[in-house]
């Protein structure tokens, strides 16, 4: 597995306006976006972002709750591979490791590849390959 770049970094928040009041109207972050809270501005991080759990629980396991028997992430990371193809290559790696995936590869509609598994932390980590951060290079 060659892991290029951290991509993404994203706080799970149960609570947005609570994250929103912290990192918009405190630290002044330039974050844009609805629920999904988001900034490509910030140097040292090709995406920062404010998840709602819901919204993470319905990416990782297709339903708006966090189901029970797993650790409630409080981060997300993102870690960048070559191309599309390598995610699923990662991914072989982390399972024939013993790592249980959340999800299988899949292409988002924004045309991000990821697959998802959680660490020992509880955060979750994603494999991941988005077309706009290798152009930007």
């Amino acid at each position: 597995m060659n892991i290029e770049f951290l991509s993404t970094l994203a706080v799970i928040t149960p609570d947005l306006p609570a994250s929103r009041r912290l990192y918009l109207d405190a630290l002044g972050l330039p974050l844009a976006g609805d629920e999904y809270l988001h900034s490509e501005q910030l140097a040292g991080c090709k995406s920062f972002g404010i998840w709602p759990l819901s919204q993470a629980a319905e990416a990782c396991f297709g339903t708006p709750e966090w189901p029970t028997g797993w650790p409630v992430p409080q981060i997300s990371i993102e870690f960048e591979v070559a191309n599309a193809t390598s995610v699923g290559l990662a991914i072989r790696e982390l399972e024939q490791a013993g790592y249980e995936v959340l999800h299988a590869p899949r292409k988002e509609p924004w045309g991000q590849t990821v697959a998802r598994l959680q660490s020992p932390e509880g955060a979750i980590i994603g494999i991941s390959y988005i077309p706009l951060f290798h152009d930007q290079n």
